[in-house]
């Protein structure tokens, strides 16, 4: 499903994250979305949508996204009708996008500037809460955080959480090609990335207080031809490339990072995971 109607209210005006950073160095999610791409989930739209199912937000649904990035998820969350829908993200330009969101009828929107780990909410106060490519360049203490600080955010008697996130593959991988995968990610992103493995991810949550009652995973295929034309619509796509095309250092690193994606698509893929607390 593409992406075309629920981001055509994305605030052009304002700044996306790196705005001003050489793109030969930024980190490679700031330099897709500099290019104009608005799905930056290893899963793609498709995942995401069926996070969302799963998590099967309604009209009586008070609804946290941790690091709410470029609110593509965000719109999707809100075509919902969630009662409040309140998007945290420790970026002042991403913050000031997503201020901008707002909901059909009497939802409550709200952006917040915070740490997805120590967000400042009240506990208890959400019944979903869900984070996206997040986890994964966090090292394994950060992590733990993170999920314990959904897991206090949600009210214990409905509340639900998911993840979506990279993963390795398969979950016996060789923990030297583990380690290679994750170099050459973390050379070609710019960023650190520390994927698990599909039961890691399980052990992550479930250590953490949480049962998982359902997962998925999906090819991570985020910049292949026919995830891009599924997630930004033919149009978007055809910008996007065009884009890179007219900027020598940004071309490069998209190349590379399409380079490393296809030399490791055996061993990477995307999981979802929704959970409830552990009673």
């Amino acid at each position: 499903m593409a992406t075309t109607d629920h981001d055509a209210s994305a605030p052009e005006n304002v700044p996306v994250p790196g705005d001003g950073l050489d793109p030969a160095v930024m980190p490679g999610h700031w330099l897709l979305a500099r290019l104009g791409k608005r799905v930056l989930r290893p899963g793609g739209v498709e995942l995401t949508h069926w996070m969302l199912d799963h998590l099967a937000v309604d009209r009586d649904d008070r609804v946290v996204e941790l690091a709410a990035g470029l609110g593509a998820t965000a719109r999707l969350a809100l075509q919902r009708a969630p009662l409040s829908y309140t998007a945290v993200d420790r970026d002042a330009a991403t913050v000031a996008r997503l201020g901008l969101l707002t909901g059909p009828g009497s939802t409550e929107v709200a952006a917040v500037r915070a740490d997805a780990s120590d967000t400042g909410l009240p506990t208890g106060s959400a019944t979903v809460v869900y984070g996206e490519a997040m986890l994964t360049m966090q090292p394994s203490p950060a992590k733990r955080r993170v999920v314990r600080e959904a897991r206090q955010l949600l009210d214990g008697r409905v509340g639900r959480y998911a993840v979506h996130e990279l993963c390795l593959l398969p979950d016996g991988i060789d923990p030297r090609l583990a380690d290679r995968i994750t170099a050459d990610l973390a050379d070609a992103l710019h960023v650190a990335v520390r994927p698990l493995t599909p039961v890691g991810w399980n052990e992550l949550l479930a250590d953490e207080g949480f049962t998982v009652i359902v997962g998925r995973t999906a090819p991570m295929a985020l910049l292949e031809p026919r995830r891009l034309i599924a997630d930004e619509g033919l149009g978007h796509a055809l910008g996007i490339v065009g884009r890179a095309l007219r900027d020598p250092a940004a071309r490069r690193r998209v190349t590379q990072m399409r380079r490393v994606f296809r030399r490791h698509q055996a061993h990477l893929g995307a999981i979802s995971l929704v959970a409830v607390p552990t009673e």
